[in-house]
């Protein structure tokens, strides 16, 4: 997979994508990630990407015109699955999202800034606008950057047991069950029994039964 990230603070992403999974999803060739920096495209000696908005009002906006020359110029190079905005207005992220995507070649994320994007730049090219929460940022880097770990770790070959993302929480509308290493006896603190009984049958209805009275009692939205 590629990932174009374009944002007008290229430095933010410096060193997120040099570590732990996402270093390796690079060092095997699963995902490419290629950062912009959307002030190169702009048409003015300033280069900046913003102005005051119409009608007046607090806040500035994003300019349509370096918006639209880069995502033009990506979209020559090469086909993508999806352009997203990140946006607080947008479809609410979740698990089955991100397993969608996970299986795309190529998508591009904007970044938002200031007050948000011109309204055009969403209708010409913008084809998903994903929120990771009823909250607002100053920037959408922080979003891209989770909504990037989010899907890096899903692409087949990343994880070395790919066992270990299925059984992670919302994969089947259920939180993960409670999960135990040694000591199996800390300060009478002990491991459940069944844990350690080597009996997969009944480890595996434990961990469905664990993980559905945790969701009833922590995410019943989830069972609805």
């Amino acid at each position: 997979m590629r990932i174009d990230i374009i944002t007008i603070f290229p430095d933010f992403f410096n060193h997120f994508f040099e570590y732990s999974i996402l270093k390796k999803a690079q060092e095997k060739g699963k995902a490419e990630i290629k950062i912009h920096n959307l002030r190169d495209y702009s048409s003015n000696k300033q280069k900046s990407v913003d102005d005051y908005q119409f009608g007046g009002g607090a806040g500035m906006v994003m300019n349509i015109q370096p918006i639209d020359d880069l995502i033009t110029k990506l979209k020559l190079e090469r086909k993508y699955d999806e352009v997203i905005y990140m946006t607080p207005d947008g479809e609410k992220l979740n698990q089955q999202m991100c397993n969608t995507l996970s299986l795309h070649k190529n998508i591009i994320i904007l970044c938002g800034h200031y007050k948000g994007v011109d309204e055009r730049a969403r209708e010409l090219h913008i084809t998903k606008e994903i929120s990771i929460g009823d909250f607002v940022l100053t920037g959408g880097e922080a979003a891209t950057a989770i909504l990037s770990d989010a899907v890096i770790r899903l692409i087949p070959g990343v994880i070395n047991d790919e066992t270990s993302a299925l059984s992670d929480s919302f994969q089947d509308n259920l939180l993960a069950p409670p999960i135990y290493t040694r000591p199996s006896n800390y300060n009478g603190m002990k491991v459940p029994e069944v844990l350690l009984s080597g009996n997969e049958k009944l480890i595996t209805v434990w961990r469905e039964n664990e993980a559905l009275k945790r969701t009833t009692k922590r995410r019943p939205d989830l069972l609805e």
